[in-house]
């Protein structure tokens, strides 16, 4: 039985009540899926707004979770917060729940939308400009040059340069060109004091060690991943047999076979294998934006 009144989303108004804000979000209960699904039909059939407030006050977890990923932006993380939670109550707007997934999973597609732009907008090096390709380059470069175990706050190397521009699919300059933006932007550090709770000063990596999953983190993150795989699967049948097969060996498998190997296999120059490899990614990858938009983010161009 859900219950039909719900605690006051706690107001956050800068770095000062943050500590207090993370504190107060912990004590909204996390929602069963019959109650999330009562709560998301009752606001779809008759605009109840204390279902809405409910549903958002749930996963106001989810978004501060999201935003301590974008801390290394420079950007203050109520700012990111507040962001989010605009994207959370779009999420929340738009959701349909008979089409059988978790709010979580739906909303952190707009929550994430949201920070994003954000960032992007308060990034005055970025945001004059920026491509399509730049903005995949900004969210990723950080994440791929941890993978390759590269410092943060040097220039990349050429091996690295090649490496990343390769997999996003953009220049090896416009890499570079980024790579020293955003070393001049700056990192947030994890020892950085949170003031204003009850019991005293707290740094981010006091909040961030808890190592308690949250449980609509958890299923968000589960259902995403099944997502992402039926789409990729619906995207492969937009290639002919011989693009899926040579890209399946060459980047969907444990250990991708050579060009040569495949050359060998197809009778043709290496440079040809590399060809269709490359021509069947970007196919794959407009077919992944086109499902996903039509699927998840209708209401984002």
């Amino acid at each position: 039985m859900v219950k039909s009144k719900s605690p006051s989303v706690p107001a956050l108004s800068g770095e000062q009540s943050l500590n207090r804000y993370l504190s107060e979000i912990r004590k909204f209960p996390v929602l069963t899926a019959e109650q999330e699904y009562m709560l998301a039909k009752r606001y779809q059939e008759h605009e109840d707004p204390e279902a809405a407030a409910q549903l958002v006050s749930s996963h106001l977890r989810l978004v501060a979770k999201i935003a301590m990923g974008y801390r290394g932006y420079g950007l203050p993380v109520s700012d990111l917060i507040s962001e989010g939670n605009v994207g959370l109550m779009q999420g929340v707007k738009k959701f349909e729940p008979d089409r059988g997934f978790r709010l979580a999973t739906y909303a952190m597609w707009w929550i994430k939308a949201s920070m994003q732009e954000f960032i992007l907008r308060s990034w005055s090096l970025v945001k004059m400009g920026t491509t399509a390709a730049q903005k995949k380059l900004f969210f990723n470069l950080r994440r791929m040059k941890k993978q390759l175990e590269a410092y943060e706050d040097s220039d990349l190397s050429p091996e690295d340069v090649t490496k990343i521009a390769t997999d996003l699919g953009v220049p090896e300059q416009e890499v570079i060109n980024m790579n020293r933006r955003m070393m001049m932007g700056g990192d947030a550090s994890l020892n950085v004091s949170l003031r204003g709770a009850e019991e005293g000063s707290g740094e981010w990596q006091d909040w961030l060690a808890d190592d308690r999953p949250l449980q609509d983190e958890t299923v968000a993150e589960a259902e995403e991943s099944q997502m992402r795989m039926a789409m990729l699967s619906e995207a492969m049948e937009s290639l002919n047999e011989r693009e899926r097969h040579i890209l399946t060996e060459r980047r969907l498998t444990e250990k991708p076979q050579t060009l040569e190997e495949l050359s060998q296999e197809y009778d043709v120059s290496r440079e040809r294998i590399r060809q269709i490899e490359v021509r069947a990614f970007e196919k794959l990858q407009k077919a992944m934006q086109r499902i996903a938009g039509e699927r998840l983010l209708p209401g984002i161009a």
